[in-house]
């Protein structure tokens, strides 16, 4: 065999050695919704509705044709400076004080003292408060609205954190547009979301590459939810194996080199 043969067989041996240690993972490990047909029309029954949980931060303003009959059931702390609104000297609007769900899942109101609003919606809380305030008003107006509904993506994503939401509503895949989608190496058919239901956590996974996902108990999230994307096999190869693999590549490298040496020299 002459040398230059060897050579060559050398430089197609060590290609073929850092192909396959570089080489990706399939398309149905990184493709979102795999079996969703052209033109499919889905119908989801997957009902959602914001339930109040302990240490929510809930604003609650009360308003009737008469301000001075509903201003007893609105707290104002401090003020902050603003302009041109009609009923506030000074173009200064008092700001008001949010309510905290306690840990017997109860916010103090004011007037009528402590309400349950744990397990509630926004819509039956306002039922319940209108209800409560029968006595003093008459049709008041209830604006409800949570003040502190946080989510957390971890693990493989572009942008990990703790994302504000604005609203009562976030999917699970809203969230991970927040941190700007998974990344190559993200698990896209395991990922989990953490929920907090007062202090007992619960362990739900969801598989994003099937259409299946939209009617997952955990796609709409709530506050606190974490959602986390593990690595995928790639991903966990290639820590395990990133010193072979370099040493691998190295290696071929050095081959290459030779042989290119050598057919250079003949």
């Amino acid at each position: 065999m002459s040398k230059n043969t060897l050579s060559f067989k050398s430089i197609a041996l060590s290609l073929t050695i850092i192909l396959i240690v570089t080489s990706c993972g399939s398309k149905q490990d990184i493709v979102y919704f795999q079996d969703a047909k052209n033109y499919e029309t889905i119908v989801s029954d997957n009902t959602y509705a914001y339930t109040f949980k302990i240490d929510d931060v809930v604003r609650i303003n009360v308003s009737t044709l008469d301000p001075t009959a509903s201003a007893p059931f609105n707290i104002y702390m401090g003020v902050q400076q603003e302009t041109n609104l009609p009923g506030f000297n000074g173009g200064n609007r008092p700001t008001q004080l949010d309510y905290i769900v306690d840990k017997k899942g109860e916010i103090d109101f004011p007037v009528l003292g402590n309400v349950k609003i744990l397990g509630l919606t926004p819509a039956e809380t306002k039922d319940l408060l209108k209800e409560k305030l029968k006595p003093y008003l008459k049709d008041p107006i209830i604006n409800i609205r949570l003040v502190n509904f946080e989510v957390t993506v971890l693990g493989q994503v572009n942008r990990p954190g703790t994302y504000q939401v604005n609203g009562e509503q976030i999917t699970v895949l809203e969230a991970i547009g927040l941190a700007n989608d998974l990344n190559i190496k993200g698990k896209r058919d395991n990922v989990l979301v953490i929920r907090d239901f007062n202090g007992t956590k619960v362990y739900t996974r969801i598989d994003l590459t099937t259409k299946e996902a939209l009617n997952s108990p955990v796609y709409y999230l709530t506050q606190n939810d974490v959602v986390y994307v593990e690595p995928n096999k790639s991903a966990v190869s290639q820590s395990t194996l990133d010193n072979r693999a370099g040493l691998a590549v190295s290696i071929a490298s050095l081959i290459i080199t030779t042989s290119v040496i050598l057919l250079t020299r003949n």
